[in-house]
């Protein structure tokens, strides 16, 4: 499933039309995007959390000439799905 088809069936769904269900979608990914750069943690009840991790710097080799190198300290963005949404797979 991509952004259309789920715009669809959320349009589908509430009565809306694609456009407003693709807007209130993309507000909805601004909101995650935006809490997930300062740091926070978003919590969506039975669906899952994103929070950021720190990953630290580690050391490393290039895989084509075998020298060692410094891989650089970085965050990511990680998703732990809610027990609700585990056991509807």
């Amino acid at each position: 499933m991509n952004t259309k088809d789920l715009a669809k069936h959320v349009a589908a769904k509430h009565g809306i039309t694609e456009k407003q269900a693709r807007e209130v979608m993309d507000s909805l990914l601004d909101g995650i995007g935006e809490a997930a750069a300062r740091g926070d943690e978003v919590s969506l009840p039975g669906f899952g959390k994103f929070k950021v991790k720190d990953t630290p710097e580690r050391s490393g080799r290039n895989p084509s000439t075998g020298e060692a190198i410094t891989i650089a300290a970085s965050k990511k963005l990680t998703f732990t799905p809610a027990k609700a949404l585990k056991d509807k797979l």
